[in-house]
């Protein structure tokens, strides 16, 4: 990948939020999950305009099948719910995207200690 396109990422603009978003995708998809479930919690209890996200979701539910959302898929947009999370956070102020990208980077610490945990009994 050049450094052009890494630029074109939207999370790539803030180093903690990039490094955030490298690790989730480097994570299981059990982890992945998790974490997305626990971002829409969290935006939500924030009460953070997603406004914008929700509706580019609704939009390409209603224009692409299954088969289309895979061939043209970005890594976090195999999974609704991974997607959903990821669209909510990408439509988020930057400096909520900060704060978020705290609480993953520990979440995702904790996530990756505890399946080390589980693997070592």
């Amino acid at each position: 990948m050049t450094g052009d396109r890494k630029q074109r990422r939207w999370y790539d603009q803030d180093p903690l939020l990039s490094m955030a978003m490298k690790t989730l995708e480097k994570s299981s998809d059990e982890n992945q999950i998790r974490l997305a479930m626990h971002l829409v919690k969290v935006i939500n209890e924030h009460n953070i305009e997603v406004a914008e996200a929700q509706s580019t979701g609704e939009q390409d539910d209603k224009y692409m099948d299954e088969a289309a959302l895979a061939k043209n898929a970005r890594w976090y947009d195999i999974d609704r719910t991974l997607k959903s999370s990821v669209e909510m956070l990408r439509c988020c102020p930057p400096d909520a995207q900060k704060l978020i990208a705290r609480e993953m980077a520990q979440m995702l610490n904790d996530f990756m200690a505890e399946e080390e945990d589980g693997n070592k009994q």
